[in-house]
């Protein structure tokens, strides 16, 4: 069958990654991505970057399995999900730069909404909140305030609908169920755009993408994109899904109550909440983990659905102590200084440098440090830093144990930071269930290569898939319930101080 490739469009960089019939990653190409901060507060991608990107790491990869004689047999896509791209469909250009999911520059409109008894319905029909971090805001901005004007050729979309419509040379204007999930045009239940909604914030439903399912041909690799890789041309693109929800699928999260968390750039929690939408839960968002379209071949449902927390800020709070502060020359460095001190001295840092997510909701929090005592220095600050990723995630999965009425079982862990042992021990300490991080911490680009090897007959079924998952490192709690409290209430009482700051 030769191997499936898929491309992750994350937020910090793209990358092109090939995965064997055993799951193995046996190669893959990366790409910094470029951030652009108008004003404080926006956060925005040069969306013909991001496609440049993904083509020159797909063509580095597909060359060097040409020269292997390995077959392609179809390519998956994960992006980062509610960041917005605007284009003309006549033309292929960009008629404005993408506002990414971390902007806030929506934050007083979301207020507004909410002002108007708005929050009930949205979340009624999306599982979502009235925040600036999900798309119909944005889009709504781009059409009132960022000059693009609606007509015939418009194209609104999530970076998965761009990223399509370039590969297929123009051929698929599409999008998946999990990524129209977190537009706030998506009603969760039907998987379809919704009238209500777009007339809502003004969106014209015919400049969106068609609505399919997350595993299932959606077209082909265009001629020209594979130009210099003659292999590449027509390999079929079957598999999208939202970075997050593709994560769940490749840790194998495929039975209810199954949870992992990703440490990228943020942190986010998802819990697999069955084939039924799940009713809101107070802190979390409802949203779809993923649309089979008839592929689960077994007694598993096609559509599943998930609870999910947000933290907007973790790696990037390293990569703060790296850039901003100049602390560690490597992000890989932060590990060994923060595991030099037995503890963080009393401080706390809460990095809320672009509001609170999840399950705050609090898009006018900022940063604070506190505790500060003479006594602390670089490694205090370092695991601090650390600390508060673990307790950012314990803020969540605390909200889905409630929700849930159980806590979960474990925590299977994956992302850029789980390499550090030292956080996923945290982690175990705060949550007291086991954190558990696979052989391949690649979770979302295996779960979109999964989706569309699916299609594509590379694997058989949900059994076959949830076979290739294997356990590299497993920490089981080693403080006591009391203890790891304490700590935690330190972190809940700076959270307090940075609530509500701008």
């Amino acid at each position: 069958m030769g191997c499936v490739l898929a491309i992750d469009a994350g937020t910090s960089g793209v990358r092109t990654l090939a995965f064997d019939e055993a799951g193995t990653l046996t190669d893959q190409a990366t790409r910094p991505l470029t951030p652009h901060f108008p004003r404080p507060g926006w956060v925005e991608h040069d969306p013909v970057e991001i496609w440049d990107l993904v083509r020159a790491s797909l063509a580095e990869v597909a060359g060097r399995l040409s020269e292997r004689g390995t077959p392609i047999a179809a390519v998956g896509l994960a992006n980062q999900r509610e960041t917005v791209v605007a284009w003309d469909r006549r033309t292929g250009r960009p008629l404005h730069d993408a506002i990414v999911w971390q902007d806030r520059r929506t934050a007083a409109r979301c207020e507004e909404l909410a002002a108007e008894g708005q929050l009930e319905p949205v979340r009624e029909r999306t599982g979502l909140v009235l925040d600036p971090y999900f798309s119909a805001t944005k889009f709504e901005w781009l059409l009132t305030h960022g000059g693009v004007a609606a007509g015939a050729d418009l194209a609104l979309g999530t970076v998965d609908a761009w990223l399509l419509w370039q590969l297929t040379g123009g051929k698929a204007f599409a999008t998946d169920v999990t990524n129209a999930s977190r537009t706030m045009l998506c009603d969760i239940r039907t998987r379809c755009w919704t009238e209500e909604l777009c007339a809502r914030f003004g969106v014209p439903l015919a400049a969106l993408p068609d609505v399919h399912p997350s595993c299932g041909r959606i077209g082909v690799v265009a001629p020209d994109v594979a130009a210099g890789v003659p292999t590449l041309a027509g390999v079929p693109v079957s598999g999208v899904a939202g970075d997050q929800q593709a994560a769940l699928f490749g840790q194998a999260c495929t039975e209810p109550g199954l949870a992992k968390v990703t440490y990228g750039t943020g942190s986010f929690v998802l819990v697999h909440a069955g084939a039924r939408c799940p009713p809101p839960a107070d802190g979390l968002v409802s949203t779809i983990a993923w649309d089979l379209g008839g592929h689960a071949n077994g007694r598993a449902s096609d559509v599943a659905y998930a609870l999910e927390g947000s933290t907007f800020v973790s790696g990037a709070a390293i990569q703060w102590l790296r850039d901003g502060l100049g602390l560690i020359e490597r992000s890989e460095d932060i590990g060994p200084l923060a595991e030099s001190v037995p503890d963080a001295g009393g401080l706390v840092v809460v990095p809320a440098f672009t509001g609170l997510g999840s399950p705050w909701w609090d898009p006018r929090a900022r940063g604070v440090v506190t505790g500060i005592t003479t006594g602390a220095g670089r490694a205090q600050l370092a695991r601090a830093v650390v600390e508060a990723i673990a307790f950012g995630v314990r803020d969540m999965v605390d909200a889905m144990t409630r929700a849930l009425g159980r806590p979960i079982p474990q925590l299977r862990a994956d992302g850029g930071a789980s390499a550090m042992r030292l956080l996923l021990q945290l982690q175990a300490d705060q949550l007291q269930v086991p954190v558990v991080r696979p052989r391949c911490i690649e979770s979302t680009a295996l779960g979109a290569a999964m989706l569309a090897g699916l299609a594509e007959g590379v694997w058989g079924g949900l059994d076959e898939l949830r076979a290739l998952w294997r356990p590299d490192l497993e920490c089981a709690p080693h403080t006591d319930r009391r203890t790891a409290d304490l700590a935690y209430g330190a972190w809940q009482r700076s959270v307090d101080r940075c609530r509500a700051w701008t």
